[in-house]
Order: structure tokens, then C-alpha cells, then sequence
């Protein structure tokens, strides 16, 4: 077990914020594992911090002086990972114009990161067993058996026990990346105290930066912030606190201020959108394009909804269902005095999903990575979301 002075030495370091018992173990675990050559699974919700703990075992490590390369295996569209990882030859697809060291093979004597583990497609996989296994492995579109001696840290979001019981995820590879398993606290299970702490070092850091004063929480902002979940964990932390400082005037922010800036001020208002059930966290990925579209367009559903009572004289209401998004269309007729009519015209899932996809492309002019991160969605989905739909 390391001493306190170490792991607030690495604290300090690595700019990490607060004082439970498990992150403080999560930092012990990294410091013990460090001088070895296993490998070490990291585990948590996104928006943790779990990209840390690979560079404190890095920079602890004899290989601190190697190479260390961070690979998001999520942003890597699954035709071309294999190219990325373990390099290619000449030649040996389309576009292939030269010789390419993949990452494994640059990283030789260091440490290679590979974050959302979990979305490596199984071909991959396999090549990745066998570097954990011998240290060896194969160019794309080569027959020559290269070595290589990296280190691994893998992390991941995902249940893989559960990736490996829907078959998704290799139960060898699994068993070989957690030797030794980091879990990350999520930020609601850390406490009051480290919640408030991190406020106010966010707070403090966007006052520096943009020469403001800072803001204060008066006690029952206080209370509101510790009491709420965070499903963004410190990530949605830090974003909340920039976004009040730069947009309040007022450095004391109240209870009322802060619960407009709270989404789930917004689910109380739409209970048929989101379902608040503390198990269910996260959606798949189609589900999650539905319901971000549905929150940007509730302004243009409200304003419909008063025109549609002003014409029929509140008797008519627009449903908005879970799985469908519904708009009314009203057909007057000048010639005849008759009722208006209401039809409804259906937008499907699918609809509305390649909708919001091509909006945030245009929006951020055709950067996948910034249009995934928006539509809060991995890149490889939104890839393969723009192949199916021929949007590129």
C-alpha cells in the first residue's frame, strides 16, 4: 500500500480532484501495478477520468522513457483499425500507397492506451490476443512475423463480462487485458465533498482563464449539486460549471439558477421522452439520436401546440410518443365553412435519426468526430450510420 504523501504527490500531478476512499484506492492500485509488465484493465462510466490512469502507470513504469500512445478504439472506423494498430504493406488495399508502422510497432519498448476496448471488432481482436501472447503479429497485407514488446492499458464503459456472454467480446482477450482491474468511481458515489471540491477548482480554473471573478454557491445550490446524479460524471461537471460562469452575471448562483442549467429540470417536463429509471443509464445509440432530437425540437412542438388550441379552441392536443414523432397538419378549406382537419403524418425512427445526422454534419462541416461527440454517439456508429443512410 502506498503512503498518503504518494498518492497526493500523483494527485497533484495529474491535476486529480478529491478525497474518497475508492479513487484514493484506484491511485494506490495504479502505483502498485506500475512497475510491472502487466496488464491492467481500467473500468468506469465515461466522463470519469479513466484516461488518467494510464499515463500514472506510464510515468511510473521502467518505460516511462518508451513511447506512449493513446488510441481510441472507438474512433477508428473498423475497415481501417487493423491498418492503424499493426500497420500495413504496399499495396495492400486501395489507398495503401506505402509502407505503414502501425502503433504497436512504434510503441516498441513503451505503453500503448487503448480506450473503448470494448468496441474492437472480434477480427481485431484476435491480432490483439496474439501480441498479448507472444509479442507477435502481422502487417496488413504481409506474411512476415513481427515482435514488438509494449505494454497494455485497456479501458472501457461497457459491461464486457456482459460484451462476452452476448458474444461480442473475446472471454480469452478479456481474461488476458484485466490482470489487474482499475474500477473508477462514478462522481455521484464519491460524496458531497469531492463533488464541491471540484466545483470549485472548475470554477477557479474558468475565472483564471477568462479573468472573472469566480462563482459561489449559496447552500441550497449547494444541495441541489451534491443530490444530483451526474450520468456525465466529472466531465458534465466541469461543462456545467464553464457554462455558468461565462453566461451568469451574478457570481452568487442560487438554487433557481442553477436548476435552469440541470437537464434534469427538462426530464421532469417531458416524462414521456426519457424514462427516469436509476438502472437504466444508458441507451443504445439510435435511441439516443431520438431523444436528442426530440429535446431540440420541444420548442417548435410548444409553439405548435398553441396554435393548434388557438384554432380549435384548446380542445386538441399533440401526442408526442416515444417511438414516433407526430405533427399535425390543418387543412382549411375558404371556400366551405367546415371544421378544420387534423391529420397526422408520420416521421419515422429512421427518418428522423438520418435528419439529425445530417444537420450536425453540416453544422460542424462534415468533422465526424465533432458530429459523433454531439450527437453523443462513438464515431464508428456514426460512420456506419453514414454509409447506411449514403450520407457521405
Amino acid at each position: 500500500m502506498m503512503v498518503k504523501t504518494d498518492i497526493q504527490q500523483i494527485k497533484q500531478r495529474y491535476g486529480i480532484i478529491g478525497n474518497c476512499t475508492t479513487l484514493n484506492r484506484a491511485i494506490d492500485v495504479a502505483l502498485q501495478v506500475a512497475p510491472t509488465d502487466l496488464s491492467v484493465l481500467i473500468t468506469g462510466e465515461s466522463g470519469v477520468g479513466k484516461e488518467t490512469f494510464p499515463q500514472i502507470i506510464h510515468q511510473n513504469s521502467p518505460r516511462k522513457h518508451g513511447q506512449y500512445i493513446a488510441v481510441n478504439c472507438g474512433a477508428i472506423p473498423e475497415g481501417t483499425i487493423d491498418s492503424e494498430l499493426f500497420g500495413h504493406e504496399k499495396g495492400s488495399f486501395t489507398g495503401a500507397l506505402a509502407d505503414r508502422k502501425g502503433y504497436f510497432e512504434v510503441a516498441d519498448g513503451g505503453t500503448v492506451f487503448l480506450d473503448e476496448v470494448g468496441e474492437l471488432p472480434i477480427p481485431t481482436q484476435a491480432r490483439l490476443l496474439r501480441i498479448l501472447e507472444t509479442g507477435e503479429f502481422l502487417k496488413v497485407g504481409s506474411s512476415k512475423v513481427l515482435k514488438t514488446n509494449v505494454r497494455i492499458v485497456a479501458a472501457t464503459n461497457v459491461n464486457l463480462s456482459q460484451a462476452v456472454a452476448e458474444g461480442k467480446f473475446r472471454e480469452d482477450l478479456f481474461y488476458r487485458l484485466s490482470t489487474v482491474p482499475i474500477q473508477i468511481p462514478p462522481l455521484r458515489s464519491r460524496g458531497e465533498e469531492d463533488i464541491i471540491l471540484l466545483f470549485r477548482k472548475f470554477a477557479s480554473d474558468c475565472a483564471e482563464k477568462y479573468r472573472m471573478p469566480p462563482i459561489h454557491l449559496e447552500d441550497d445550490a449547494r444541495r441541489i449539486l451534491t443530490s444530483y446524479r451526474w450520468p456525465g460524471n466529472v466531465r458534465e461537471l466541469k461543462n456545467l460549471t464553464e457554462r455558468i460562469s461565462i453566461i451568469e452575471e451574478n457570481r452568487d448562483i442560487t438554487a433557481d439558477i442553477l436548476r435552469g442549467y440541470l437537464p434534469d429540470a427538462q426530464m421532469e417536463k417531458y416524462p414521456v421522452l426519457v424514462k427516469k429509471d436509476s438502472d437504466q443509464k444508458i441507451f443504445n445509440s439510435e435511441r439516443e439520436i431520438l431523444y436528442q432530437v426530440l429535446f431540440d425540437m420541444k420548442n417548435d412542438v410548444n409553439e405548435l401546440k398553441k396554435l393548434v388550441h388557438e384554432i380549435m379552441g384548446g380542445n386538441i392536443q399533440v401526442p408526442v410518443h416515444e417511438d414516433t414523432y407526430t405533427y399535425p397538419q390543418i387543412h382549411n378549406n375558404p371556400i366551405q365553412e367546415a371544421e378544420p382537419i387534423i391529420e397526422e403524418e408520420t416521421l419515422s425512427l429512421e427518418d428522423v435519426e438520418k435528419d439529425m445526422i445530417r444537420k450536425a454534419l453540416e453544422k460542424h462541416n462534415g468533422r465526424r468526430k465533432n458530429a459523433a461527440a454531439d450527437l453523443k454517439i462513438s464515431e464508428r456508429t456514426l460512420y456506419r450510420k453514414i454509409k447506411e443512410y449514403k450520407l457521405d
